[in-house]
């Protein structure tokens, strides 16, 4: 990426503001972040429908293009070309918002992930922060889109949500707090700089904490509780069609994605791998669709947890753990 001296000087020879270089850079690099994510959606539901009939003893798609890879794109079809019902007594308002916020909220946080040495949009001094606090706005998409909805299904899932979502988000970031204290700092690119030896290997009980938060906090199996077809036939989403539920599946995909490549980040040593320098962000790549192939194995394994299971396993199992190892990492470093 160019510097900020090399931005201002380009700037000042062509007679450019330098907000509005500024505004152009991030704009650029944002809609190549989005179309990137487009292309990551249409990898991660094609290896998701493999990955889970390699599970069942079946093909999976098949037929649409070469062994089914061109099968998103006949779905994204069908929904673009669905009608767009609106429910009789929804908020207009909060029920079209709604999967915005969510598919948005999935989205920022991809934009200070460092995925090698200075390729990030925005390398913040608290990104850390930033991207434990992104999930929150999700939070209340969700809550929006069961408001919205006028719907008691859709009102409970997205109740369920946001219990869920709050009571996962305090062990999460708990979980890294002896990574910061490692690396003495919340920017992500020196935490990874930070990591002559992984930290998965420095701080496993912390990881273990972060990666089933993390999965609870994406909504992936056991933890879908808020979309239980079994119970609240579709949850949050049961009222949206066509592309307004495209945007939901977009965003938890998205969403997918984030985590790995904060995962990644944390605490398997980000970009650095064996190789030329230029390598880097492949090595960023192969590890974080390694964590996004442990999260669908074990959505395709393990059964869905009932909610007073999520809720103990949450605060009476992961708080306490998340807080024995913040305790552990002090006392480890005050001896050494």
């Amino acid at each position: 990426m160019l510097s900020s001296a090399q931005l201002q000087e380009f700037a000042n020879n062509y007679g450019i503001p330098l907000w509005g270089m500024d505004v152009s850079v991030a704009l650029a690099l944002g809609l190549l972040v989005f179309a990137l994510c487009g292309i990551g959606v249409i990898v991660l539901v094609y290896m998701e429908r493999k990955v889970a009939a390699d599970f069942q003893l079946r093909y999976g798609p098949l037929h649409v293009g070469w062994h089914g890879s061109l099968q998103l794109i006949a779905d994204m079809l069908k929904l673009l070309t669905k009608e767009d019902i609106f429910p009789k007594n929804a908020d207009p308002w909060t029920f079209r918002l709604a999967p915005l916020v969510v598919f948005l909220a999935a989205f920022v946080g991809l934009l200070v992930m460092p995925v090698g040495p200075g390729l990030v949009v925005q390398d913040m001094n608290v990104g850390l922060i930033y991207v434990l606090a992104i999930p929150s706005i999700a939070v209340a998409g969700l809550i929006m889109s069961g408001f919205g909805s006028y719907n008691k299904y859709a009102m409970l899932g997205s109740l369920r949500s946001a219990a869920q979502m709050v009571s996962y988000e305090i062990p999460r970031a708990l979980s890294v707090i002896g990574v910061v204290m490692i690396a003495g700092s919340a920017k992500l690119s020196s935490i990874v700089g930070a990591q002559g030896i992984w930290f998965i290997i420095l701080q496993p009980l912390g990881f273990m904490v972060f990666l089933v938060s993390t999965l609870a906090e994406v909504n992936r199996t056991p933890f879908d509780l808020p979309e239980t077809e079994a119970e609240l036939v579709a949850g949050y989403s049961m009222e949206y069609g066509g592309m307004r539920f495209a945007f939901f599946l977009f965003g938890e995909y998205i969403a997918l994605i984030a985590a790995s490549a904060l995962t990644v980040v944390l605490f398997l040593g980000g970009w650095h791998g064996p190789g030329p320098g230029f390598l880097a962000p492949v090595w960023f790549l192969i590890k974080m669709f390694a964590i996004i192939y442990l999260a669908m194995w074990i959505r395709w394994t393990l059964p869905r947890f009932r909610i007073d299971q999520v809720m103990d396993l949450g605060w009476k199992v992961l708080l306490p753990l998340s807080l024995l190892n913040i305790l552990i990492t002090g006392i480890v470093m005050l001896i050494l």
